[in-house]
């Protein structure tokens, strides 16, 4: 294999963040390339250099328009779900701070609202099934 193969083949650290308000948690309906159909949260790839904190609050703002706070670790998981894509995801929960959920990059997401935990649309997003699971358990870690 030549070095551009195998830096395809290693896998990516995405980070994706459980949003509550008033007891419910945002999430929005994914149309990218991978797990489009499905309900996700907030979220995206970590830059080069950049904080895990600094991700996700980065990602909110560009993808919902919201700004978040109270940020702290909620699982990791293997994600490989979309093989070939394979991803460590770093899985957080965050407070909503302020602003009104909005569809700021249509072509990744069709709508955003709060919801229920226990009575999400279906399909979930891989990971969001996990950051649910985890916070209702305290289980931390989902390996594939």
């Amino acid at each position: 294999m030549n070095a551009q193969t195998v830096i395809k083949m290693m896998p990516k650290v995405g980070v994706g963040c459980l949003v509550i308000k008033d007891g419910k948690i945002l999430m929005h309906k994914r149309l990218n390339a991978h797990g489009a159909g499905h309900w996700g949260g907030t979220g995206g790839h970590l830059e080069y250099m950049e904080s895990i904190e600094e991700c996700i609050r980065r990602e909110s703002m560009e993808e919902a328009g919201i700004e978040i706070e109270n940020v702290r670790l909620l699982c990791v998981t293997n994600f490989k779900d979309h093989a070939p894509k394979h991803y460590v995801d770093i899985g957080l929960i965050a407070d909503w701070k302020s602003g009104e959920p909005r569809v700021c990059e249509p072509h990744k997401c069709v709508e955003w609202g709060w919801f229920d935990m226990n009575e999400t649309p279906e399909p979930l997003f891989g990971p969001l099934k996990n950051y649910i699971e985890s916070y209702r358990t305290g289980k931390v870690f989902f390996d594939a």
